[in-house]
């Protein structure tokens, strides 16, 4: 942790996850001069590592033909970018379930067809492996997984490398129009004490937390909904050490390698979830985070082991390792159709407030091609 080094910057960005970083450098290296603000210790500690670490190339998104046609133009960009964070020595399978699902196995494979990605029936040593009487299909995909600890590293070196300014375990908790222009911007740090600087634009990307900044200034929040997650990390049987296996499409499961910790996650639509709250303008703001510290957590995964092994048999004889416990945040259209849109939200309450939310990891290049565009 250290003080900023000045008073005045050209961009602040709010967040030390993956987008922040990558934004920050971003701008350093096309002629901007940026600060980074993280409440953290280091990077990408929070949902930058707590999720499936999926690199996603369309085949999840059946719903959703846009989401799936973005995520295949950013898939070759990302693995070409960050190749070295990437892990793709596993067979990733989607499987299309027989009850509940919403969408058959071959409207899946029409999908797939239709946003021109890899989709071909599964070997015999995986669809062995399933239940034929709750799997329509199963398909082999092309899909890798990203390593986030490997990622920071990447983005440690690229900040240092730019000469990116980074103050860490300090929070912004006041901004407001600057006299004669520009933003004022009020930043606590650890010891309590606080300091102003000012800046001409700012970008908001603390995800969970993305309406906190708006309601210390006293600013009009973002509707969102947030979700108390779980996800569960395995240890799996040996047939399935190189395999990822996606249940399609309603209120069932997936499982894949986790690079960080050299084991499987878990995510089970039904039972990730604990609960969930929305940030409207009618209620008093509710700091996801402070919120997350107060829930009494019991694990859900004696749940989600009885309903996994029903779909994939071997799987019972997974070993439970322990869970990593986060808050999801989305957009509420997406629960409509399964999306994950951008939320890109321009001069948010005073002008180049910009307040920035991605779903999925690649769709950082459809972020910095919008703020290219943005002048001062």
């Amino acid at each position: 942790m250290s003080a900023p080094k000045r008073d005045t910057y050209d961009d602040l960005i709010i967040g030390g996850g993956f987008f922040g970083m990558y934004i920050a450098e971003h701008l350093k290296t096309h002629g901007r001069e940026p600060i980074l603000i993280e409440k953290e210790r280091d990077f990408l500690q929070r949902a930058s590592y707590t999720n499936q670490a999926r690199v996603h190339n369309g085949c999840h998104y059946p719903r959703s033909i846009t989401t799936g046609l973005r995520c295949v133009a950013a898939f070759p960009r990302f693995i070409e970018e960050f190749e070295d964070c990437v892990v793709s020595d596993f067979d990733q399978c989607y499987a299309v379930g027989k009850i509940l699902s919403k969408v058959t196995a071959r409207q899946y494979q029409r999908f797939c067809e239709s946003i021109g990605v890899f989709c071909e029936p599964a070997p015999y040593k995986i669809r062995k492996l399933l239940n034929d009487r709750l799997v329509e299909d199963a398909f082999l995909t092309r899909e890798f997984a990203f390593d986030s600890v490997a990622l920071k590293t990447r983005m440690i070196t690229r900040f240092k490398q730019a000469g990116v300014e980074a103050v860490t375990e300090s929070q912004v908790t006041k901004i407001s129009e600057a006299a004669g222009g520009g933003l004022q911007v009020k930043i606590t740090l650890p010891d309590g004490a606080s300091i102003q600087i000012r800046c001409k634009r700012i970008f908001n990307c603390t995800y969970s937390l993305i309406n906190q900044p708006l309601s210390d200034s006293g600013l009009p929040l973002i509707p969102l909904k947030h979700e108390f997650t779980e996800t569960c990390l395995l240890q799996v049987p040996e047939e399935l050490e190189k395999v990822g296996i996606t249940i399609m499409c309603g209120p069932f499961f997936s499982v894949m390698p986790f690079p960080p910790r050299g084991v499987h996650s878990l995510h089970h639509v039904r039972y990730t979830p604990h609960c969930e709250w929305y940030d409207t303008g009618g209620k008093p703001y509710l700091n996801a985070h402070d919120y997350m510290k107060e829930l009494s957590v019991k694990s859900h995964w004696p749940h989600m082991h009885r309903d996994i092994q029903r779909y994939v048999p071997i799987l019972a004889e997974s070993k439970y390792i322990d869970s990593m416990y986060e808050v999801k945040t989305v957009l509420p259209a997406s629960e409509v159709d399964d999306s994950r849109p951008i939320l890109f939200k321009k001069h948010c309450g005073l002008p180049n407030l910009h307040c920035i939310m991605g779903g999925k990891i690649d769709n950082i290049y459809d972020i910095v091609s919008e703020i290219d565009d943005i002048g001062d």
